[in-house]
């Protein structure tokens, strides 16, 4: 800048220009700026969760995939429910990575370095803030207006039954019963039965079960990862059975 200014003043040579600064009185110098951190500092501690954890929380594909779920499951409700009275048919969902997105729990997980254990689950639990996976109200109140019922069946702790029921409330599912795991129940079938037999919940009469929707492969009847090459055994996925992803964690980590 001082070059630039001083071809705009012809009268004056570059000397006396410069005798002129060299006399004039010292300044002290302006302190260095502050840096402002780099955006890749904050990014870093994005770019240093597992890829599962990353996907889940930040790509378009995932949410596409939910909605997709939840889209094919609403679309067959019309035949699986013809003939069925209203109030006597249901839904059967899981709670965890189904409805109820805690990847936020499984982010802290990571930049903590640490597993997951019963205390820092119940923390996260009563925090009571886990959003709604990308189609699950939408598809909720869908069966509700058709005349169903929703039913949430999930291995959450009776202990941590009443939270949930508040935070499935607050992202906007709307559960008829919340089914949690009782004492040494952690096979959901015997729910299920419970269900269909009308002794799930008191003043609920006995429902048919069109739908399951899941994110595990104990989230269906009678399914395990046994059947991971049985085509027909996994062949009432897309017609019945529906199944929300979940790369984060679930029965798959204990195959051999």
């Amino acid at each position: 800048m001082i070059f630039s200014d001083m071809n705009r003043l012809p009268t004056l040579s570059l000397a006396l220009v410069l005798t002129a600064l060299a006399c004039a009185p010292k300044r002290l110098a302006a302190p260095a700026p502050v840096p402002v951190p780099a955006l890749a500092a904050k990014s870093a501690v994005t770019d240093s969760l597992p890829n599962d954890v990353k996907w889940v929380r930040a790509s378009a594909e995932y949410r596409a995939l939910t909605r997709q779920a939840f889209a094919y499951a609403s679309e067959r409700l019309p035949e699986l429910t013809h003939g069925l009275p209203s109030g006597g048919w249901a839904v059967i969902l899981d709670a965890d990575e189904t409805v109820l997105d805690n990847s936020e729990y499984q982010r802290r997980l990571a930049v903590a370095h640490a597993a997951f254990d019963a205390k820092t689950w119940a923390t996260w639990v009563n925090e009571r803030a886990a959003p709604a996976i990308a189609g699950a109200p939408e598809f909720t109140m869908h069966v509700h207006a058709l005349g169903g019922r929703i039913i949430i069946v999930t291995n959450r702790s009776m202990a941590e039954c009443d939270p949930t029921r508040a935070n499935l409330t607050s992202a906007a599912i709307d559960a008829d019963a919340v089914l949690c795991q009782p004492p040494g129940e952690h096979d959901k079938n015997p729910r299920f039965e419970r269900v269909q037999g009308g002794t799930a919940v008191p003043g609920m009469p006995a429902l048919t079960v069109v739908e399951w929707v899941g994110d595990n492969i104990f989230d269906f009847p009678k399914l395990t990862q046994k059947v991971r090459t049985d085509s027909v055994a996994l062949g009432d996925f897309g017609k019945r059975l529906f199944i929300v992803p979940n790369p984060m964690y679930g029965s798959w980590e204990h195959m051999h």
